[in-house]
């Protein structure tokens, strides 16, 4: 668990009235350090700025036999990747990213709070058993590409909805000749097509990286296990047979991608980058490249992209955009740094960050003189939602590999192509970078003097949690109320969003990630980015009661002081991107009773399962259109609630009309009672 969702976790399983977790379970402060200056300030104003949180996450985790990885000790995934995977493994995570861990052959899986609740009580843990995916990797990455474009590459033939319900398997010579961690890089953004998640059968490559990471004893396991730890040779041979749907990547005539803006699955190689922008008027100028985040701040990474830069320094170029680094740990910050790696980038004009989620995420102070100007930036992160970076909805952002980021800053134009053009140096003369290169583990091994890890006392009985009554960063819980056992009616339409509602527009994160344990507090950013489909403006809806538009936390407080139900209407794939389970609490808290849509991303259906609120999808799509702003709605067929029986929304309009529609559900039997209980967290307590 990160701290951003871990707060809400804990909070969720201390109603639960366990003394113990009944599995190995970790905290990880990663996400709640905001980038501005540089590591050491950075960390240490998190630090001050965090602190009652951070006790409580480090007493929380003592209490209950929970291992905590201190502020500074790196990006959870990174973490997780260097001390806790291992082949044929299943785990699960409070992060959509938790999926990296396929790299190192583990069925690693991102689910919301309440879901790691269930199996911190020792409840079982429900999928929809998914499709398979397989991706045949031909030949061998070359020149400028990286594992990092395969993924982008897929995420252009899938989209970012096209990997929903499938478990994607990666497979070929082409599999078997990637480092580790670029089939982390790889599994990471699976996330981004919606994918379950996303591995790699068990070989050298990972045997390798267990042993340098100092876990001999799992390799000779995993060697003695092998032919278990990866697919058949009769499967991979004729893999149509065995696959829902197979796709071929040839790794030999990869091209480097560069996928954005505002959506991670606009895919552009890099040789047809200056046309696109040129037709699409993007911003050529680039203001600032990124690298590092959970995707790409392995030793390898850090490696292939320091040889650009210590080129840069014997070239005599310096960056022309502003430039930083994350080191996803602090094993690979001590390591890189020891190893030199740091300097080159310094010397380029490069500023290291803290081992953390940082700009990734929305934690980042930027330094701009208009917060909304059209601008571009290239990062090595894994999304790029309007706003998420640096809270601009002008704000550019392409994701690319961090080798050719680092490129990219030093031409300071996006249409820069290393592999064809030139940079001019200090002194007039036209540069060509040589391609990046670089070891994939340090050949000293890694180092490190603190990990920064705190082992959970053995019994943490005479621990005590204090969560102040006027905090306004952590709330204790009440359960939600359980269902009345009759049809809702009355609905007001809360917002009817149009087009990418993503959990960024739900509940976003930056700024807001303070609030992530104060469930009241956090609710004042709900469906804040969502565009309202009726006058294409965000936080702007209309109040039924007085016809006046608002803020839609405010008109929806406003329904619920009045005990009015209201509804939630979505496009396509609402609820993609993060694993936040804020962004179902949030609508629940505040008193929305359903989320109706075209389709959903998978964690956030489940989210709002788990929570109480219907979650419901137009049997129709065409019936989206049917919704108008003044609608109020009953929801029939509550009262014969059952798996596979569709129920009927009946929408009343203005002019006295109706519209009934058909609605479907995919709850199970397990998940109705979440319902009439009111939440999943209401009907495990009466159990345990």
């Amino acid at each position: 668990m990160q701290d951003a969702t871990a707060q809400m976790a804990i909070l969720q399983f201390m109603m639960a009235g366990k003394n113990k977790v009944a599995v190995p379970s970790t905290v990880h402060a990663d996400h709640l350090i905001q980038a501005k200056i540089n590591s050491e300030y950075d960390l240490q104003t998190a630090l001050d700025t965090n602190s009652e949180v951070y006790t409580f996450l480090s007493s929380a985790s003592n209490k209950y036999g929970i291992g905590f990885w201190k502020p500074g000790a790196g990006i959870i995934h990174q973490v997780i990747l260097e001390n806790y995977a291992f082949p044929g493994g299943m785990m699960i995570g409070t992060d959509s990213h938790t999926v990296n861990a396929g790299g190192l052959g583990m069925i690693a899986i991102g689910v919301g709070g309440a879901d790691a609740v269930d199996v911190m009580v020792g409840m079982p843990w429900e999928l929809k058993f998914p499709k398979l995916i397989g991706v045949n990797l031909k030949g061998k990455l070359n020149g400028w590409a990286s594992p990092k474009d395969v993924i982008l590459k897929l995420a252009g033939i899938l989209t970012v909805k096209g990997g929903t319900g499938y478990i994607v398997e990666y497979f070929g010579e082409g599999a078997k000749s990637l480092s580790c961690t670029g089939k982390g890089t790889i599994c990471n953004m699976g996330a981004e097509i919606g994918a379950t998640t996303s591995t790699f059968g068990y070989d050298e490559s990972m045997e390798k990286y267990l042993r340098a990471t100092g876990r001999s004893e799992v390799a000779d396991l995993a060697n003695l296990y092998m032919k278990h730890l990866t697919g058949d040779k009769k499967v991979y041979s004729n893999p149509e047979k065995y696959f829902d749907q197979v796709i071929t990547i040839d790794l030999d005539t990869l091209e480097p991608h560069l996928n954005g803006p505002f959506t991670p699955d606009r895919a552009t190689p890099i040789s047809k980058m200056r046309s696109e922008a040129e037709k699409n008027d993007w911003p050529i100028d680039i203001e600032v490249g990124l690298i590092g985040s959970c995707t790409n701040s392995s030793y390898e990474d850090i490696a292939r992209s320091a040889s650009i830069a210590e080129q840069a320094v014997s070239k005599k170029l310096h960056a022309k955009s502003e430039f930083t680094i994350t080191p996803g740990s602090e094993q690979v910050r001590f390591t890189v740094e020891r190893d030199g790696l740091l300097d080159a980038f310094d010397k380029m004009g490069g500023v290291v960050l803290a081992n953390a989620c940082g700009p990734c995420i929305g934690q980042w102070e930027r330094h701009s003189d208009d917060p909304n100007r059209k601008n571009t930036i290239v990062t090595s992160f894994n999304r790029n939602f309007a706003k998420r970076n640096d809270g601009n909805p002008n704000t550019h952002a392409f994701v690319g590999s961090p080798e050719l980021v680092t490129a990219l800053a030093l031409s300071g134009k996006l249409n820069f192509n290393p592999i064809t053009d030139t940079i001019e140096n200090s002194d007039g003369e036209q540069i060509m970078l040589d391609p990046p290169h670089g070891d994939r583990l340090p050949k000293k091994g890694f180092d490190v003097i603190e990990l920064g890890y705190q082992a959970p006392s053995a019994d943490g009985s005479d621990t005590e949690i204090k969560i102040d009554s006027n905090s306004k960063r952590l709330q204790l819980l009440t359960p939600f109320e359980p269902w009345n056992g009759k049809n809702i009616t009355g609905i007001k339409l809360l917002i009817k969003a149009k087009g990418k509602c993503t959990t960024d527009h739900i509940s976003m994160a930056g700024p807001w990630l303070k609030y992530r344990g104060h469930l009241d507090n956090i609710s004042n950013n709900m469906l804040t980015g969502a565009i309202n489909f009726f006058n294409d403006k965000t936080n702007c809806v209309k109040n039924q009661c007085n016809k006046e538009y608002g803020a839609v936390p405010d008109v929806q407080r406003i329904y619920k002081t009045k005990k009015i139900p209201t509804i939630i209407v979505g496009d396509e794939n609402y609820g993609e991107g993060s694993s936040r389970e804020h962004a179902a609490m949030e609508p629940r808290f505040t008193g929305v009773k359903a989320v109706l849509v075209k389709s959903f991303a998978r964690i956030h259906e489940t989210n709002l399962k788990k929570q109480g609120i219907l979650a419901l999808t137009f049997n129709d799509r065409a019936d989206y259109e049917k919704i108008q702003e003044d609608d109020h709605c009953d929801i029939l067929g509550l009262t014969n609630f059952k798996p596979g029986k569709p129920l009927v929304l009946v929408a009343h309009h203005l002019d006295s009309s109706t519209d009934e529609i058909t609605v479907n559900h995919t709850f199970n039997d397990n998940q109705i009672a979440w319902f009439k209980s009111g939440s999943a967290l209401n009907a495990i307590s009466g159990v345990i």
